[in-house]
């Protein structure tokens, strides 16, 4: 497979040397790596970006649904372990970019009430250590520049805004605008899902059924290589290094600074020395990493608290196929819906969470109905389907957890939890889309290698007894480490967190003392 970069892309790395030097070292591209370089770039310091994969190629098949999910051409991952089951494939893409290289490209602002202690049906979901207020400027930047497009005042859970969405909403085609128009019919109040695709005067977006779970041919979809990365680059002070897994961190003899970044890069090994380094590796392999960075205590690298690898979050999570036999659904661009009418239900589960369409199923994404289903059942299935996809908030838990075992693998500790709401969602959103004329609907709740929400692993707090970060993303047990990742959430809220890190990043570079 070519991983050709785009042409006349500057700022891109050959070391011929086995050392490189800079200010910053950013360990990631993904959404959080690629904002925090873009937020830095015109700071004055020479920041290098470390990525472990390549640009993913422009090609016929990032369009062909055989090829992304039937072959898994783009799932490039090692196996991760599950503590109970053996080895899997996790649904994570080492590509600059990171998943956003794939993701579906729905770009929430958490709700405001998310920031604070929430009561579910299981527990207290943590308050953060900031307010929506500390990070509703930097929302509004990441939207800006992920080009973000909705409507305001639709959505009842919406939080206050300072100022309007940058693009309009984009319009629901035919079959969703019915469906919207009997949810709203049955006391519901559907919106529009802000999204982030260049629908924009002149734009690449063609509005395909080849978004969401699909790399864009087009360069449309507001992924973190196009959007945040390659301007960056184009600054001319951040520079990017792919094709290098950074293995370990070493410190000094006092074990409070980080020295450097031992990489391995087409075989060999490599050092980045830096003032100032920050994990953005994802959720999962920042802790692995600080785990694999420990100085032989016993615990990771930051983890005074014991904290690194512990409350590991996912997000409890449904596919939902509604039917109706009767008439096909000609949707081409179908995630455009959503809705949160019971996103802080008062009932006895408590709050239940999100729900917003997918992508239209096509019959080769259809195996998330079953493995044994036959392809003219499963393709016959996706053409009458409307396609959804249900959150509900897990509870951040000490046994949830990422560890590194003596294989050097990384083992996911996780037992799901909070599933009554999540049931709950599931039951309520079944009998809407009965109502809605779609009387045979499938759902299946997604296992532990759907990890796209992953978060809470190196948890923000002013407690270094509690957190392994602060309110900036500046580890508590070393001078000059950052995380800036969904591992500093302390709770997962019930939306997609993409916009939330991005935002997290520009707060982090504006607020914090990293780019001081």
């Amino acid at each position: 497979m070519p991983n050709t970069p785009p042409a006349h892309l500057p700022g891109l790395l050959e070391p011929c040397a086995d050392e490189i030097r800079c200010d910053i070292a950013i360990i990631g591209s993904g959404m959080g790596g690629a904002t925090l370089a873009y937020a830095l770039r015109n700071l004055g310091a020479r920041v290098t970006v470390i990525e472990r994969g390549d640009f993913l190629p422009r090609e016929y098949e990032n369009w062909s649904p055989k090829a992304v999910f039937t072959r898994g051409r783009y799932r490039n991952s090692e196996n991760w372990y599950d503590a109970t089951s053996g080895p899997f494939r996790p649904g994570v893409h080492y590509y600059v970019g990171g998943n956003t290289k794939v993701f579906g490209a729905t770009l929430p602002r958490f709700r405001e009430t998310d920031f604070g202690a929430v009561d579910l049906h299981e527990g207290v979901s943590p308050a953060w250590p900031i307010d929506y207020r500390d990070i509703e400027p930097h929302y509004a930047r990441a939207e800006r520049v992920y080009r973000v497009h909705g409507t305001p005042g639709q959505d009842p859970t919406e939080p206050w805004r300072s100022g309007d969405f940058p693009f309009p909403g984009v319009a629901h085609e035919p079959a969703v605008a019915a469906l919207a128009d009997s949810l709203r019919g049955q006391g519901l109040t559907p919106f529009d899902m802000p999204i982030g695709v260049d629908l924009r005067t002149g734009g690449g977006c063609v509005r395909c059924a080849t978004c969401d779970g699909f790399p864009c041919l087009l360069d449309a979809k507001s992924d973190a290589d196009v959007c945040a990365m390659r301007p960056a680059l184009a600054a001319g002070n951040v520079e990017l290094l792919t094709r290098t897994t950074v293995v370990r961190l070493r410190t000094d003899p006092s074990g409070t600074r980080v020295t450097e970044a031992v990489a391995t890069r087409d075989g060999r090994e490599l050092r980045v020395v830096a003032e100032r380094f920050v994990l953005a590796a994802g959720a999962v392999n920042t802790a692995a990493l600080l785990l694999r960075s420990g100085t032989g205590s016993g615990r990771g690298l930051a983890d005074g608290s014991g904290r690194v690898g512990r409350n590991y979050m996912v997000h409890n999570s449904t596919f939902v196929v509604a039917v109706d036999p009767r008439r096909r659904n000609d949707t081409v661009f179908q995630k455009t819906l959503g809705w949160n009418d019971w996103y802080r239900d008062e009932g006895p589960h408590g709050p239940l969470g999100n729900v917003q369409t997918l992508g239209k199923l096509q019959a080769p994404m259809a195996r998330v109905l079953g493995d044994r289903v036959p392809a003219p059942i499963l393709g016959a299935l996706a053409a009458h389907s409307v396609d959804l996809y249900l959150t509900s908030e897990d509870l951040p838990t000490p046994n949830n957890r990422i560890t590194v075992d003596g294989a050097d693998r990384v083992v996911v500790h996780w037992s799901p939890n909070n599933l009554a709401p999540h049931r709950e969602l599931v039951r309520r959103t079944t009998n809407a889309m009965r109502r809605s004329g779609y009387p045979v609907v499938f759902t299946r709740r997604m296992g532990v290698a759907v990890n796209s929400h992953q978060c809470g692993t190196a948890v923000m707090g002013e407690d270094p007894a509690t957190s392994v970060v602060d309110p900036y993303g500046k580890a508590h047990d070393l001078d000059n480490l950052w995380v800036a990742d969904s591992a500093v959430f302390p709770s997962s809220a019930a939306v997609n967190p993409g916009l939330t890190i991005a935002a997290n990043a520009f707060r982090i570079a504006a607020d914090g003392e990293l780019a001081r």
